[in-house]
């Protein structure tokens, strides 16, 4: 009897599926909103046997969870704090994967006339010139970065951005955008979390195609020297589907209302 038991406890034991590996990546709220991670994340699944949970957040946040060693990788959008990220040693390195464009959104009846506007700071310009609304994330994510970067550039201060008009959602890309339709404001999105935007109310895209919007996201792996507990193996290999041909198909295939999302430019190791 025992010796029948236990062949069938092995036979058991045997026969349960081998789990697949899994790994921890912060992500941007505006690559999570575009929807390309619903397309990628069943793909490596299926390609690595690799299961990625993702923690979505602003970049500031992300780099933050990487600096905890809290996660195994980060997925962002901000060349300034991505910089930083690896010189402080948190980061073993940056891999760019992909890019697309940061656009300006607005009332279609367009009051600070930002779509005639010759660059996005000189739309900036407008917008506070005129006192018009305009809906800021607030949360020190990517897209943040770089909003600010452009009332800088437009020479326009924190004390030059009064809370009439300049509101702050202190929340990621959707929250903010739906912020933006309740007060028919302006506000800087990433084109794919607009495209991808279903409550667009009277806004429309007003202003894009400044070299300055140009928004590149790069893939960064807490270092294990730091943190030992980090899951170099799976990092390495979801990077190398990442930059492969697999990965390139999937994200420039990426398309909605007839535009695609984003454009891979990662570089094969």
């Amino acid at each position: 009897m025992k010796l029948r038991f236990f062949a069938a406890v092995l036979a058991v034991v045997t026969a349960s599926p081998v789990w697949a590996d899994s790994m921890k990546m912060a992500v941007t709220t505006s690559f999570h909103n575009s929807g390309l991670s619903e397309v990628l994340l069943p793909e490596i699944k299926a390609d690595l046997d690799l299961e990625v949970q993702l923690l979505v957040v602003g970049t500031g946040q992300a780099i933050r969870l990487g600096e905890a060693g809290d996660v195994d990788a980060i997925l962002v959008h901000s060349l300034p704090a991505e910089e930083a990220f690896v010189a402080s040693g948190n980061g073993t390195h940056r891999t760019e994967i992909m890019y697309n464009d940061f656009v300006l959104i607005g009332p279609a009846s367009d009051p600070a006339g930002i779509a005639t506007a010759p660059t996005a700071a000189a739309a900036m310009t407008a917008i506070a010139e005129t006192g018009a609304a305009f809906a800021s994330r607030g949360d020190d994510s990517g897209t943040h970065k770089k909003e600010l970067s452009l009332w800088t550039e437009a020479g326009i201060d924190a004390a030059q951005r009064p809370v009439d008009w300049y509101k702050e959602a202190g929340a990621g890309m959707g929250a903010t955008l739906n912020t933006a339709s309740g007060l028919n404001a302006y506000v800087m999105s990433d084109r794919a979390s607009w495209l991808n935007f279903g409550n667009k109310g009277d806004l429309k895209l007003l202003f894009s195609g400044d070299p300055a919007l140009f928004n590149q996201y790069a893939y960064l792996p807490v270092n294990p020297a730091v943190h030992p507990h980090v899951k170099a193996a799976p990092v390495a290999r979801l990077e190398a589907w990442l930059v492969s041909d697999r990965a390139k198909g999937l994200i420039n295939g990426y398309t909605l209302e007839g535009e695609q999302l984003f454009t891979f430019n990662a570089k094969p190791k």
